[in-house]
């Protein structure tokens, strides 16, 4: 198969697991609400609520379909580099906007749709910027070291900050903690994904493995507090965001699949990238259902 066949394929397969993204992401704020009493609700989850989901069908079905976009997520990665395959996952915020605004009957106005444009748009655009410049790198030791040094602070820093926060926690914190800590995930996947097609079976690949799940496990409790505080569109806007830029940091910075980039797809990166964020701010502060309860 052509390189350029390669990645159409990899982003079709990220596009696929970006709706299953969305309807797992509707399906387990429709059961965490009502585990809350509420579509939308502040404060966070406590660890019986936790528990009692895991007995809810439609939680389950939710589980099921971010499974389903986790394999597509996979399968893309092994085919393209990561800050092409990422930011797709954009796809999944219009998707979860709508569904969520049909669900709830709620009215999304012309500045929640502006909002939802211009992270589209920030995101849309990094990817037009990424295809046409990454490259594929080789994993060395001291690259996933650095990797899983600074994913294992960012792991003690977090526990720390939650623990100390006492639950006064909202719906923004939740999803810039799981944003970073599901971007490592991203990383890792792809270190491990190379590491296994370079036939690298060491230590290092078990710690890398292991390190991946404890990142899946906090960021998914840090997901099901989101849905607790926030409706599931921003907590989504906020991933496909937070998410990829990690990702995208480590893929730039450590992994090197940006190097042959010119100076303007270097513009280009960062310009994205600031309108995508410029448009999670404004939809957490414009959002209807946010609106709603702070009244």
């Amino acid at each position: 198969m052509l390189a350029d066949e390669t990645r159409i394929l990899a982003i079709a397969l990220a596009v696929a697991g970006a709706v299953f993204l969305s309807l797992g992401a509707q399906f387990q704020n429709d059961a965490v609400a009502k585990e809350q009493g509420a579509p939308v609700k502040s404060g966070g989850l406590g660890i019986r609520q936790i528990m009692s989901l895991l007995s809810k069908p439609k939680w389950l079905v939710g589980m099921t379909m971010l499974g389903l976009a986790i394999v597509c997520q996979l399968a893309a990665l092994s085919l393209a580099p990561l800050i092409v395959v990422q930011p797709v996952g954009v796809i999944a915020l219009i998707m979860t906007s709508l569904l969520n605004a049909r669900i709830y009957k709620v009215r999304l106005d012309l500045k929640t749709l502006g909002a939802i444009g211009i992270t589209t748009l920030g995101v849309a655009s990094f990817v037009f910027f990424a295809a046409g410049s990454a490259i594929e790198t080789q994993m060395s030791d001291a690259k996933l070291l650095i990797v899983v040094g600074i994913l294992v602070l960012l792991l003690a820093v977090f526990v720390l900050l939650f623990y100390f926060s006492k639950g006064r926690v909202g719906p923004l914190n939740y999803i810039f903690g799981a944003g970073v800590l599901y971007g490592f995930v991203a990383s890792l996947a792809k270190v491990v994904l190379l590491r296994f097609q370079q036939q690298d079976f060491d230590w290092l690949t078990l710690l890398a493995l292991i390190s991946l799940l404890a990142a899946t496990a906090l960021g998914g409790w840090f997901v099901q507090n989101a849905y607790a505080s926030g409706p599931p569109d921003l907590v989504i806007a906020g991933l496909t965001v937070v998410d990829p830029a990690v990702a995208i940091a480590i893929a730039i910075v450590i992994l090197g699949e940006a190097s042959e980039a010119g100076v303007l797809q270097i513009i280009g990166f960062t310009g994205s990238g600031i309108v995508a964020a410029v448009g999670v701010v404004m939809l957490a502060r414009v959002h209807p259902q946010l609106n709603d309860q702070e009244a």
